[in-house]
């Protein structure tokens, strides 16, 4: 059954595609324009995930929605698939990327040049990447949203910002060549670059093409992993996200789930579900990421380095919780990927906040503010905005809210979302994972030591910022800057309160996941569109 109207699947990809290069004709002193222009873009965008999520789950007939590009037959075409899981991480997308755009508004937008274009070629990456079915656009789609990336990450400038993006980029370039190979040698061993048609014809292979398919894969999931960031693959990312802009920075959380979500679609899509990826080294990096990242948390002296850690402790802990491939498990763990990233994007734009006197980049964006011609008395003006009486108080208690999420206390996301992967894996229904007994209770016990290392750290950095700092603190934020990150703090408050029914589509979604079969009739039985001369009139 078709999804009405038929190309909504691709207007993730078109939507972001489109007024990003029509922004490319506008000077950068059109800023009112391109962030109209890009609030459209973001507003729509999740408008038509909602729509994609109302249609593949919620209605009375849910749909895998697979779309032929050149109405190609099936699967020889190149076509998108919007599956719960696809769509979940659309709709994470765009909620977390309205925030991020409406923060960066007020301020670091003006730091260098086409930062709405760059902004909206990173969603076409990102959107991309989730609704494709072919291994070789997903290497296109990677290459998108990292060079959107690569200028994001050095937007405003700076020593600083400049070394940790070099490497960035040298690290990611290096990895996409060994994507491109990885992904030459499945084609030589399947014949194809349909995920689902590499998927069925694996089971048959024979000969040389079985270990040439298993060599190609371990490549493909060696780049998955340095996306995610899993240790020791992950020295680049610290580093690039706690130098970079807070609103890029926060965008960039999401950015990281790129890999743990290929590296779990694919996975799960081959025989043995997660046997060709090495599901238990998945299950041992996961661990090492944890301690890592918890050590990295501990040790930081920087807000933003320890929220560039988080994202660490987050990818660790998926990555450990889908090295014991359970449907149950993978439900509880996708609901943590949605609370953490959520949080970690909103703790970026706080920080941004509460470092801004002691940021050395404020002084390269008073530069590149004046290169831009901003160093007139009436821009001045219109950059500091409104400044909202109460600030302190504000941050202090949206510091609070995000903490107990990054902890895991409850009643909010992170403690729920941390409960039902440690139900999955040690409650009613784990006799199932009896010989992973050793994986389950590390696993349980990280998820406990995460929660306490993560509880030492902001309860110290609380107590430094608003309790007792060494000079007073008096931050002057503006409304537009204090909006967004409630609207994070807002959203995972929902997120707790709509347990239930996000917990019923993340459970079926890991069900599609775990039986990979329906994935398989879908795209393989795939229907072009009757062409306008075959029908009737």
């Amino acid at each position: 059954m078709p999804v009405s109207p038929p190309h909504l699947v691709i207007a993730p990809i078109i939507i972001p595609l489109a007024l990003g290069a029509l922004m490319l004709f506008f000077e950068d002193r059109e800023r009112r324009l391109k962030l109209a222009l890009s609030l459209v873009s973001v507003a729509t965008l999740l408008a038509v995930s909602i729509s994609l999520l109302m249609r593949v789950h919620f209605d009375a007939q849910p749909v895998m929605a697979v779309y032929l590009l050149g109405n190609w037959p099936a699967p020889i075409a190149i076509n998108l698939v919007a599956d719960r899981f696809s769509v979940v991480m659309l709709l994470l997308t765009a909620t977390l990327a309205l925030p991020a755009l409406l923060f960066a508004a007020e301020r670091w937008e003006r730091a260098g040049a086409h930062f709405y274009s760059l902004f909206q070629f990173l969603l076409v990456g990102l959107n991309g990447a989730f609704l494709t079915g072919d291994l070789f656009n997903l290497f296109v789609f990677f290459e998108v949203l990292l060079a959107a990336s690569y200028g994001l990450a050095l937007h405003g400038g700076g020593p600083l910002r400049v070394r940790a993006g070099l490497h960035y980029i040298a690290v990611n370039l290096v990895a996409s060549l060994i994507f491109l190979i990885g992904i030459a040698m499945v084609f030589g061993a399947t014949g194809s670059l349909n995920m689902a048609e590499i998927a069925m014809r694996a089971e048959g292979l024979e000969g040389f093409a079985q270990p040439a398919l298993y060599a190609g894969l371990a490549l493909v999931a060696l780049v998955f992993l340095v996306k995610a960031g899993m240790w020791p693959l992950s020295f680049w990312l610290v580093p690039a996200y706690s130098a970079a802009a807070g609103p890029v920075s926060a965008i960039f959380a999401v950015l990281s789930k790129v890999g743990v979500y290929a590296l779990l679609r694919l996975a799960l899509l081959l025989p043995g579900e997660g046997a060709a990826f090495g599901s238990t080294l998945i299950f041992i990096g996961g661990v090492g990421t944890l301690t890592f990242s918890c050590l990295g948390v501990l040790a930081s002296q920087s807000l933003k380095r320890a929220a560039a850690y988080f994202i660490l402790m987050s990818s660790g802990t998926l990555l450990a919780a889908f090295g014991i491939s359970h449907p149950a498990g993978t439900a509880g763990a996708l609901f943590y990927l949605i609370s953490s990233t959520l949080a970690v994007g909103g703790f970026f734009l706080l920080v941004e906040l509460l470092e801004r006197e002691q940021d050395t980049a404020s002084e390269v964006l008073a530069v590149t503010l004046e290169a831009y011609g901003e160093g007139e008395e009436e821009d001045e003006e219109e950059e500091v905005g409104q400044i909202m009486p109460g600030a302190l108080a504000v941050l202090g208690v949206a510091f609070g809210l995000l903490a107990l999420v990054l902890i895991g206390f409850p009643p909010l996301s992170g403690f729920l979302s941390k409960f039902a992967i440690l139900t999955a894996i040690l409650g009613p229904g784990a006799e199932e994972l009896a010989g992973q007994s050793t994986m389950r209770n590390i696993l349980a016990s990280f998820l406990i030591i995460s929660g306490v290392v993560a509880l030492i750290a902001l309860t110290r950095t609380g107590i430094r910022t608003f309790w007792a700092p060494v000079e007073p603190f008096n931050p002057r934020v503006t409304v537009l800057e204090t909006a967004p990150i409630l609207f994070l703090v807002a959203a995972l408050v929902v997120l707790s309160v709509m347990t239930g029914p996000v917990m019923e589509l993340l459970l079926a979604t890991a069900e599609d996941l775990h039986q990979p079969s329906r994935y398989l009739d879908a795209v393989l039985g795939a229907e072009r569109v009757q062409p306008s001369s075959e029908r009737g009139p």
